[in-house]
């Protein structure tokens, strides 16, 4: 009989498997369909703003006018430097625009929790941030640490490396331990899309759903590249709707955030969240 370790990585390649199926009728598909029109906000007529959903498309005839994207955006401070009145003022700025959540480092987790108590908007803490290399368990040891401080969601970088090298089973392990660490919490997992091919953006979001990730993500925002329709199309042609998308990097104004939301993205990670909500073109450049 084989062992566990056998049965579960014979369990994990069926799941690449099927994930390189799902990658082959997706370019199938995008061969096939002509792309959607771009989306268009209109001032009027207003409308409440759209409710958060757990993991699900965004339903695109609610967002009439740029505010309604606020309930869907991660406001993000995760500059090294950045200092604690820093993140106190993007707290503050979350609770005044009614952001889902404030992305701040570990160390600041403290800090944006004591500004948000009260109000509808979070704390996450980024963990293994940027370049996802750490021990397994010491993103799971800074994932319990943040939660202990106040964080209410853990975004987690995936371990490039043992991606790149097909050693499917460390990344699932990796993934994981950060998502029993954080449990019952959610786990929001960056694959850094900048790095990867098609293929392997799909074979990170069919581990990343198998090892109970909620949300998985497109970049870190200091890697190459950002969030592209194209790759949030196909993280949701793979996790479909019980796994949430998160387009994150590059997210500049209203008319950015759309787009990704009607490719499937039903968060949006961005630094430029004032500008986009109250109609903006960010020129920052993270």
């Amino acid at each position: 009989m084989p062992s566990d370790a056998e049965a579960f990585f014979t369990v994990l390649e069926e799941l690449v498997d099927q994930a390189r199926h799902r990658l082959h009728a997706w370019k199938v598909q995008q061969e096939a369909v002509p792309p959607a029109p771009a989306a268009v906000l209109n001032a009027e007529p207003p409308r409440p703003p759209g409710v958060k959903t757990a993991t699900a498309r965004v339903d695109p005839a609610t967002l009439q006018k740029a505010t309604d994207l606020a309930p869907y955006i991660d406001h993000t401070l995760l500059k090294p430097e950045a200092r604690a009145e820093d993140v106190v003022r993007v707290a503050e700025e979350a609770r005044q625009y009614g952001f889902a959540t404030v992305c701040v480092n570990s160390c600041h987790v403290a800090t944006a929790a004591r500004v948000l108590a009260g109000s509808s908007a979070v704390p996450i803490a980024v963990v293994g941030f940027p370049l996802g290399a750490a021990l397994s368990s010491a993103k799971a040891f800074e994932a319990r640490e943040a939660i202990r401080a106040g964080a209410r969601e853990i975004d987690m970088v995936i371990n490039l490396g043992a991606l790149k090298a097909h050693d499917y089973q460390r990344v699932h392990q990796d993934i994981a331990e950060v998502v029993e660490a954080s449990h019952p919490l959610p786990v929001k997992v960056i694959l850094e899309t900048g790095h990867l091919t098609d293929e392997e953006k799909v074979v990170a979001c069919a581990l990343s759903k198998a090892a109970g990730a909620a949300f998985v993500k497109t970049s870190t925002g200091f890697g190459p590249g950002g969030a592209t329709v194209k790759d949030i199309e196909l993280m949701r042609a793979v996790v479909g709707d019980d796994v949430g998308v998160k387009a994150s990097g590059g997210v500049r104004s209203a008319e950015d955030a759309v787009k990704l939301i009607r490719a499937g993205a039903n968060r949006l990670g961005a630094s430029a969240s004032v500008a986009i909500v109250t109609g903006q073109i960010s020129t920052a450049q993270y």
